[in-house]
């Protein structure tokens, strides 16, 4: 069964000597060049807008990349992998969820750890050309949660040039993902997200006066408090309960059909026992579970790295196995 008992990952260099460390310095510090997209916008069905950043060589392969958590297609980790990709005969198309791409989206609803709608248009918009044989998903944080659900959602009818997914640091169990940001040696990462989020929903308020309680801003006292008062409500849920069992990859992977693998750092400052789903992995035939001791959140930096990190070399060796030029 697809259990790596072993990860390639070599280890990180020795003065990232923690899980902190390994997942700021590459954020903080980490500037990838020479990475040269060309922005497309698309409409949705419910007349909104989301806008996809494209590499195009003219291959028949294409990876299809999601950003995590307020991020966009210019962060480090995602300007690493397509840079990487395109260099070894893959077209890359790099999408920036709803709100994320420097302009607020229209529509009321704004994106989230469990929708997979946006992800189902861009791979739609992606295969009407009719120009790619082979697809592949790779996402990263909250990218790697959407494209894990978005496989198990649709199972054996994932279409057909789908044929695997690679995928990092998913937060698969947003429940004890929540808990985790409330500890005080992630109070960098929960103020850094808050932030964002919380004027995010105050400028969605002006689009939409009276469709949110903004008085209850002052009420916030964990991470469950905004997700019960503004992240449910917003993407249509009842309460942060039925937000994070449906929005939990982890409750999706059961029904995947193509070889995907996750991999995750044991060391991961935000994730927990519950985002490490090792029985899944031990009786499914095409999800491949990967927990390397080290690599932090989006991190993966390794002492014997170059221009590329060891996140983005594994990624292309899982997607070339499965997809030939």
């Amino acid at each position: 069964m697809p259990f790596i008992e072993k990860s390639s990952f070599p280890g990180a260099p020795r003065w990232q000597y923690n899980g902190h460390f390994q997942t700021l310095y590459p954020g903080l510090f980490r500037h990838v060049k020479d990475v040269d997209y060309q922005r497309e916008r698309i409409s949705t069905p419910d007349d909104d807008f989301l806008d996809v950043d494209w590499i195009r060589r003219g291959n028949r392969r294409l990876v299809i990349l999601t950003h995590g958590l307020e991020g966009d297609s210019g962060r480090q980790y995602i300007r690493g992998a397509a840079k990487l990709f395109s260099r070894n005969n893959w077209d890359v198309l790099a999408w920036n969820c709803r709100s994320c791409s420097g302009e607020m989206n229209r529509a009321f609803r704004m994106y989230h750890h469990g929708d997979i709608d946006d992800i189902g248009t861009v791979v739609q918009h992606a295969l009407h050309s009719g120009q790619y044989a082979h697809v592949v998903l790779a996402g990263f944080s909250m990218g790697a949660n959407i494209s894990m659900k978005y496989l198990g959602v649709l199972g054996k009818n994932t279409p057909e040039p789908v044929r695997a997914a690679v995928v990092f640091s998913a937060p698969c169990d947003l429940q004890s993902g929540s808990e985790v940001l409330d500890n005080w040696e992630n109070a960098l990462y929960r103020k850094r997200f808050m932030r964002a989020l919380i004027r995010k929903i105050r400028l969605k308020n002006e689009q939409f006066p009276g469709r949110l309680d903004i008085s209850k801003l002052n009420h916030i006292r964990c991470w469950r408090d905004f997700d019960e008062h503004f992240s449910a409500p917003i993407c249509g849920y009842s309460g942060a309960a039925e937000f994070y069992r449906n929005a939990s990859a982890k409750n999706f992977i059961a029904g995947i059909e193509v070889p995907t693998l996750l991999v995750n750092a044991l060391n991961d400052p935000i994730l927990t026992p519950d985002c490490m789903p090792v029985d899944l992995a031990k009786h499914h035939p095409y999800f491949h579970l990967e927990l390397p001791e080290q690599g932090g959140h989006c991190g993966f930096q390794s002492r014997t790295d170059g221009e590329f990190y060891w996140s983005e070399k594994r990624a292309l060796e899982f997607a070339s196995s499965f997809c030939p030029s």
